[in-house]
């Protein structure tokens, strides 16, 4: 039942005041609207964050400046024995920069990564388009192989490789000296540069891929059944769908796991050094390897520092790099 009110009349006195300029009484606050209640709901997001930033300072930060601090000093043997500490300012920068070493090394580092983030991006983005087009038992069974493949650990992934590359009992020497290639039968694969690096990009690429695959699946069961549907009206074949329909849902995606995929492979470390310590003569050493051989293996401790500083440099110029066309692409896209 409706209730019809009437508005009194405020009456000359309540209607003076009004013309007088002094603010209305405030009326009843509503519930859940306090200015406190509101000053803690905006504040509740930073709380939130507040144990993964203390965290991040303590387990990232802080052995950031440490670092930094080293590699200002001048720290070998002999100093971590008598206890000194002998400061030298960027004379460990100075002398790295003006190495050709060190830019021979991230040239190759460069170089490097870009080949595997390359296979890694085609093949991973391959086996996740044809994971979309399996049968439901046969993508259980690929999806299997390929988390277990993700799930190895690097150490024992890279000792595996080891014994399937190996020169005198190799299952890949093997293999191929029973295909006729019987030069193969006791090729040393760690014996020379480029061998040495296509068992590591093997390896790095065989660890990636399944990172790219299951993701960009995830991506392919977002894509609306209706806008193939509607390609197919319109005349569309295979491959015009593909571009016109699954490429454009899947380029976020693609473009997030290149910008992740270029972060690990820069900063692989135990498989490079574990295949073959850099070797042979230093040949396949990447920024991470160089800077800890330097370091830990000559014992300059201090210059490993500079280099490792130098190589978070390098990589943020990398990403920076990538982002920027990323975000120029967008914008073209606008």
């Amino acid at each position: 039942m409706a209730v019809a009110t009437e508005r009194e009349d405020p009456g000359p006195a309540a209607a003076g005041v009004r013309r007088s300029g002094a603010p209305p009484a405030p009326g009843p606050v509503a519930p859940g609207r306090s200015p406190g209640r509101r000053r803690l709901t905006g504040a509740a997001p930073y709380l939130l964050l507040l144990p993964a930033l203390a965290a991040a300072a303590v387990l990232l930060g802080w052995p950031l400046v440490k670092n930094g601090m080293l590699s200002l000093q001048n720290l070998n043997m002999r100093q971590l024995i008598q206890h000194l500490t002998e400061w030298n300012g960027v004379d460990n920068y100075r002398e790295t920069l003006t190495s050709e070493d060190f830019w021979r090394v991230t040239l190759r580092s460069v170089i490097f990564t870009g080949v595997n983030v390359v296979l890694i991006m085609v093949l991973g983005t391959l086996i996740g388009l044809l994971l979309a087009r399996l049968g439901s038992r046969m993508r259980l069974l690929l999806s299997v192989g390929l988390v277990l493949a993700w799930a190895m650990p690097t150490i024992a992934a890279t000792t595996v490789f080891q014994w399937l590359f190996a020169a005198r009992y190799g299952v890949v020497n093997w293999v191929l000296d029973a295909l006729g290639w019987h030069s193969m039968a006791d090729y040393n694969w760690t014996g020379d540069q480029f061998s040495t690096f296509f068992v590591i990009t093997v390896l790095i690429v065989w660890q990636s891929i399944p990172f790219v695959a299951i993701n960009l699946y995830a991506a392919t069961t977002t894509i609306p059944g209706e806008l193939y549907e509607a390609a197919a009206l319109d005349g569309a074949g295979t491959w015009k769908s593909f571009t016109s329909v699954t490429l454009p849902f899947l380029k976020p995606f693609v473009l997030a796991t290149t910008f992740l995929e270029v972060i690990w492979v820069f900063k692989a470390f135990t498989q490079v050094f574990a295949i073959n310590e850099g070797g042979p003569e230093r040949l396949t050493e990447t920024l991470p390897v160089y800077a800890f051989i330097e370091g830990m293996g000559n014992q300059h401790y201090g210059m490993g520092a500079a280099i490792s500083l130098l190589t978070i440099v390098v990589l943020l110029a990398l990403t920076s790099y990538y982002l920027r066309i990323v975000l120029r692409q967008e914008e073209d896209e606008l």
